[in-house]
C-alpha cells in the first residue's frame, strides 16, 4: 500500500442499518487470513483518513432509508471517489478489501461481520482493540483481527446494546444483549474493563441442532435420545444441569421440539435466545435499570407475571437466584412439562444449587421444607458436560426418586463412562444404561401412551450396554 496519508484522528462511528448472522467444527487452528496477517497501522491510518472523509460527504438520513444493498453500494461510490480525490494509490485487492471493511463499519458491526458469517464460530471473544479469540470445535485459538482503537470497540458494543433497547457506558458499564440472529452478548467496559471493552458473543447455528444431529455427535446414543424425547414428550419437569459451554441450551431447544403444538409454552429469559418452533409460544424478557436506577424487571418477577398468563408450560432459560422457588412452585402446582436450566457439575450438585438460591432469596424455611418441594417438583435432571478435548456430551440422564430422611434420593438411568483418549488427544468413552428397568416416570409415559416406546428404548439400552 503507497503513500500513508496523514493520519486523522478518530472518525465517529455511523449508526447500524443493519443486523447479523449465526456456528459447528475443525481442529488445528487455521493461521489467520492474510488480509487479516498484514494489516498496518498503515492500513488503518488510510483506512481513518477515507472514512473521516466519507462521515463527511455522506447524507446518513437518506442512506438509513436505504436497504442494506442499496446502502452498501452508495458507500462503495463515494469510497472510490475518495481514493480518486485524494490520490491513494492501492491495489485493486487492497480497495475491495478497504471498501468491505468501511461497509462493515457504516452498515454492520465492523471487524466482528467476518466472524459472525463464519458459521463454524461458537465464541467470539473480544479482549480490547487488539486482542480478538474465536472457539472452533470446541478449542480457543487467537485471530488476526483487530479494531481501530478502544473507542471503535466501544462503539460497536454501544450499536449491539442500543439495538435491544439497552445500553453500555461509563454509567452502565455491564449489559447483556442479543444480535438479530439470537447470539446472545455481554459487554463490560471501562471502568470496570481495564484493558479496554471485552465483548463475548456466544453464537447459534442458523438451523436450530435436533436430538438426532447430538447422536450423530456422539453427545448421546440412540436409545438416549428415545428417552430424552419421551421425557419431552410425556411433560416431565426438567432439570438441564452444565457448565459454562457445555451445551444445557442447546439441549433445551432439542427437547422443546418434543412439546405438542396446542400447549401454551411461556420462555423468561435474560437475554431472549431459545428457538421455540411451537405457534402458542409467548416470549418475555428482563430489563436492567434505567440511567436513574429504575425499572428493573428481574427473572422472579417475570416467572410470578407468567403464572397468571395461563401457561401450560413454563421455560426459564437459566436459574440463577430466587426465581428458582418460584419455578419450583409452578412445576408444583400444575404447570407440569416446566423446564430449565442451571449452572452446576453434577445432578446432586444441581439440587444442592436450587436449595442454596432458593435459601439466598430469603425464604426462611428449613432444609427438609425445601428438600421435599424440590422432590415433589423435579422429575429429571439432564446433565451436559464440555470436555478437556472440546466435546460435549450429555453425561446424565437422572431421576429424583424422593426422600429419605433429609437426604433426596436419585436414580441414574444413563451415564458416561470416559475410558481414555485416543493418540489425537481426543476423550474416548461410552454411554451405558443403568439397567433400572422402570423409571418412574413409567406411569406418565403410559398415560401419554408411550410406554411401549419406552419399553424399546430400556431394553435397545440394556442390550447396547452388555455388548
Amino acid at each position: 500500500m503507497s503513500p500513508a496519508p496523514e493520519p486523522m484522528s478518530r472518525a465517529p462511528e455511523a449508526p447500524s442499518a443493519v443486523a447479523s448472522p449465526p456456528l459447528a467444527p475443525n481442529r488445528a487452528p487455521p493461521p489467520p487470513p492474510q488480509a487479516e496477517a498484514r494489516r498496518s497501522d498503515n492500513y488503518y491510518q488510510v483506512k481513518a483518513t477515507i472514512f473521516g472523509a466519507l462521515i463527511e460527504a455522506i447524507d446518513l438520513a437518506q442512506l438509513a432509508k436505504l436497504d442494506a444493498e442499496s446502502a452498501r453500494e452508495e458507500i462503495r461510490d463515494i469510497v472510490n471517489e475518495i481514493i480518486a480525490i485524494k490520490n491513494i494509490v492501492m491495489s485493486i485487492s487492497e480497495q475491495e478489501e478497504l471498501l468491505d471493511d468501511i461497509c462493515n463499519d457504516v452498515l454492520g458491526y465492523g471487524p466482528l461481520e467476518p466472524l459472525l458469517s463464519r458459521d463454524d464460530i461458537s465464541d467470539i471473544m473480544v479482549n480490547g482493540a487488539g486482542t480478538v479469540f474465536i472457539e472452533v470445535a470446541g478449542r480457543i485459538q487467537r485471530t488476526g483481527i483487530r479494531f481501530r482503537d478502544n473507542q471503535q470497540l466501544l462503539n460497536i458494543c454501544q450499536r449491539i446494546v442500543s439495538q435491544v433497547g439497552r445500553r453500555v457506558d461509563e454509567s452502565s458499564p455491564i449489559c447483556d444483549a442479543r444480535l438479530a440472529d439470537g447470539s446472545r452478548v455481554n459487554a463490560i467496559v471501562p471502568p470496570l474493563a481495564i484493558d479496554g471493552p471485552a465483548l463475548t458473543i456466544r453464537k447459534f447455528k442458523k438451523d436450530k441442532l435436533t436430538l438426532d444431529q447430538l447422536v450423530k455427535f456422539g453427545a448421546i446414543t440412540p436409545e438416549g435420545a428415545q428417552i430424552l424425547q419421551i421425557i419431552g414428550r410425556t411433560r416431565c419437569n426438567v432439570l438441564i444441569s452444565g457448565g459454562t459451554g457445555s451445551g444445557k441450551t442447546t439441549l433445551l431447544n432439542c427437547l422443546t421440539n418434543y412439546i405438542d403444538d396446542d400447549e401454551r409454552i411461556i420462555t423468561c429469559e435474560d437475554a431472549a435466545e431459545l428457538q421455540l418452533q411451537q405457534p402458542h409460544v409467548v416470549r418475555l424478557e428482563t430489563r436492567p435499570p434505567n440511567i436513574e436506577g429504575e425499572g428493573q424487571v428481574t427473572m422472579r418477577e417475570l416467572v410470578r407475571n407468567c403464572l397468571r398468563m395461563r401457561p401450560e408450560r413454563i421455560i426459564v432459560g437459566e436459574v440463577r437466584g430466587p426465581e428458582a422457588f418460584d419455578l419450583l412452585q409452578a412445576m408444583n402446582t400444575g404447570h407440569d412439562g416446566s423446564m430449565g436450566t442451571l449452572h452446576a457439575n453434577n445432578p446432586r450438585e444441581a439440587l444442592s444449587r436450587c436449595e442454596s438460591m432458593i435459601t439466598m432469596g430469603g425464604f426462611s424455611l428449613p432444609s427438609r421444607t425445601i428438600r421435599e418441594m424440590i422432590c415433589a417438583s423435579i422429575d429429571v435432571i439432564i446433565q451436559a458436560a464440555r470436555l478437556r478435548d472440546g466435546s460435549r456430551r450429555i453425561t446424565h440422564i437422572t431421576e429424583v426418586m424422593g426422600m429419605e430422611g433429609d437426604t433426596i434420593i436419585t436414580q441414574d438411568l444413563f451415564i458416561y463412562d470416559i475410558i481414555g483418549e485416543d493418540a489425537n488427544g481426543h476423550i474416548v468413552g461410552r454411554h451405558r444404561s443403568t439397567g433400572i428397568g422402570r423409571p418412574r416416570f413409567w406411569e406418565r409415559a403410559r398415560y401419554y401412551g408411550e410406554e411401549k416406546r419406552l419399553a424399546a428404548a430400556l431394553d435397545a439400552a440394556e442390550v447396547a450396554a452388555v455388548t
